[in-house]
């Protein structure tokens, strides 16, 4: 599903990428691990061209997107990304959030996508808040509501860039909880973030980057238990 080729990244005379391989197969969960800016971020923005690449390659379900010829808003559509910040459109309830997208981007039909968006709504937990608007949800359900609306443009990979970071502490586990029952149901998922505790209980594959390169990859077990740089030992010390 995602193929990453030697890719390196800058931002101005910072070096942020720096030679990333990296590939992720259909129905995969990876979980990517590491210090503030180390290129987790980065890395997550490149691989919906949200940030293009100085060199190496980004391939996305076969797709390269710095190909010219690669209609880069088609590419978009297959995946989704929920960010720290919500980016929820203040003005519209819960439900049209949720909507948007699909009617405007993949021209589907009101009615059916009213109906994809309630049992998404459902799924996330949210059943009772269609007609809310943004301001009258806390962080978790905001969260949440993000997330059902990725979903609702059905994308085949969706991507996480430490979603649960800028919530109050309580309201984390409800997030994560959606994001577990996201990889039981087989979706392709990458995800950045700080909760070691749902890395080991959902990661088919931890990476661990540092100074903008992937250090150590492999189980959960295995990176947690048995690390073998000591760098990846060095940062698990201070956080596990």
């Amino acid at each position: 599903m995602v193929k990453v080729k030697d890719a390196h990244k800058h931002f101005g005379h910072l070096h942020v990428l720096k030679g990333v391989n990296l590939e992720v197969a259909r129905g995969e969960v990876v979980v990517i691990i590491g210090p503030s800016g180390s290129g987790k971020s980065t890395l997550l923005r490149c691989l919906n061209y949200l940030e293009p690449v100085q060199s190496g390659e980004v391939w996305v379900d076969g797709i390269r997107l710095d190909h010219h010829k690669t209609n880069i808003r088609q590419v978009r559509a297959e995946v989704g990304m929920v960010f720290q910040s919500f980016n929820l459109f203040p003005h519209l309830t819960v439900l049209r959030n949720v909507m948007l997208a699909p009617v405007i981007v993949r021209k589907r039909s009101e009615a059916e996508v009213r109906e994809a968006a309630l049992a998404l709504l459902a799924k996330v937990g949210l059943q009772d808040k269609t007609d809310a608007y943004p301001s009258q949800l806390s962080g978790g359900q905001q969260q949440r509501v993000a997330i059902a609306r990725a979903l609702c443009m059905q994308p085949k990979l969706m991507l996480f860039d430490e979603v649960t970071s800028a919530l109050d502490p309580e309201l984390v586990r409800e997030v994560l909880d959606v994001m577990k029952q996201l990889a039981r149901d087989g979706m392709t998922m990458i995800v950045v973030t700080h909760e070691m505790g749902f890395a080991r209980e959902v990661a088919d594959r931890v990476i661990f980057m540092d100074e903008g390169r992937i250090v150590e990859e492999g189980t959960a077990e295995d990176v947690f238990d048995r690390p073998q740089h000591q760098r990846t030992k060095e940062f698990l010390g201070k956080i596990l």
